[in-house]
């Protein structure tokens, strides 16, 4: 999954609720991305912190229901991106460190 946050700061809180939940194996914090985009008709240019969180495809309703409660954006990008493949070891972390019980 991909969105993005004010600022890293608010990028880890929101990454250690989404672990606390087991909506995700892990979340990563890229600071600094510059988001430029149309918001109420004006043109905005923020920088912005990008995350990416690992999860598998049977927790992306918990998250849209963690993101309506916990994401500080009015309307906030939640991107779900398919995995076709990757080290079985890998996968099978993120399942095991992931509920499928909605949150």
């Amino acid at each position: 999954m991909l969105t993005t946050i004010a600022n890293s700061d608010e990028g880890v809180s929101l990454i250690r609720e989404l672990l606390d939940r087991r909506l995700i194996a892990c979340g990563t914090v890229l600071p600094g991305a510059r988001s430029i985009y149309r918001w109420e008709g004006k043109i905005a240019d923020e920088v912005e912190a990008m995350l990416f969180l690992k999860t598998r495809s049977g927790c992306v309703e918990g998250l849209r229901r963690a993101f309506a409660e916990l994401h500080p954006y009015k309307v906030p990008e939640l991107l779900a991106i398919p995995v076709t493949g990757g080290l079985e070891r890998y996968l099978g972390w993120i399942n095991s460190e992931t509920s499928l019980t909605i949150a």
